[in-house]
């Protein structure tokens, strides 16, 4: 799942996907590196200046718009937790609602039951959007998690979500400390036995960052190893930033599993 924000205060990328062919050209970049979906977002996740959801639409849909027709296999996803935003752009082809902020706008499942889509399931320890963790404790945070997002991924199911269509994200970061979210990492087997196809958002995180105690530009070989470490656990979907470096991870980890072969297998046999 290829990240492509048009968003003026991105975290990592700094607003480079902000104009609209800027965007649109991260997205065939994206694909060509090896995306299976490509996920828009128009609010940054965390503080920063409001974002209305008139303002918001207008950088997302133009984007769904311009990709849908250009890329008829490529699964689109839009990150947000708006109902109307998301309305709007389901409208104009997305399949996929990315839900971080876990069911914050109670419209949203009814909507994604309604009109087909799929929807991600999130936990974020009971914050609302755009909110940091304070002092954020659990008894056993993966606990908490499998709890949270089962069910909510059990009453989307309910709602009339089909079923195909449901992830559930641990949502690293978001409702959690450093920590807690290594632990996740390291025991997200757990989340996976479920049964739900889980989907992790890894790339370049505060957690990895303040692992290795190094800025978002200089993340990507910890990113990577989390994202070896979950796809080996079991993890379905992988949000990224660096495309064609995280497709040759996971093509790795699948084919040392043994369920993907070698691309080429010329040694020894000459």
């Amino acid at each position: 799942m290829a990240i492509v924000n048009r968003t003026p205060d991105s975290f990592y990328d700094g607003g480079r996907n902000v104009a609209l062919d800027a965007a649109v050209s991260a997205v065939a970049r994206a694909v060509e590196e090896g995306a299976d979906v490509v996920d828009i977002g128009g609010v940054r996740a965390g503080y920063g200046p409001p974002v209305e959801v008139a303002e918001e639409i207008e950088r997302v849909l133009p984007v769904v718009a311009a990709i849908r027709d250009r890329f008829p296999d490529l699964v689109i996803s839009v990150d947000t937790w708006r109902a109307a935003v998301a309305a709007r752009v389901i409208d104009a082809g997305a399949d996929l609602v990315n839900d971080t902020w876990a069911g914050a706008d109670p419209d949203l499942v009814p909507l994604a039951a309604e009109t087909g889509v799929g929807i991600v399931c999130s936990h974020t320890g009971g914050l609302g959007p755009r909110t940091d963790p304070h002092r954020v404790a659990y008894e056993d945070v993966m606990r908490d998690v499998v709890t949270t997002v089962t069910g909510a991924a059990e009453r989307a199911l309910a709602a009339g979500v089909r079923a195909d269509g449901i992830l559930v994200d641990p949502t690293h970061d978001f409702g959690k400390n450093t920590r807690h979210s290594l632990e996740l990492t390291r025991r997200l087997d757990e989340l996976v036995d479920t049964g739900w196809p889980v989907l992790v958002a890894l790339s370049r995180k505060d957690f990895l960052g303040e692992t290795l105690d190094l800025p978002a530009d200089e993340r990507l070989e910890a990113t990577l190893a989390a994202t070896a470490i979950s796809a080996w656990l079991g993890a379905r979907v992988f949000r990224a930033h660096d495309v064609r470096a995280t497709r040759r991870a996971l093509d790795t980890v699948a084919s040392i599993r043994g369920t993907r072969p070698p691309t080429v297998a010329r040694r020894g046999l000459a």
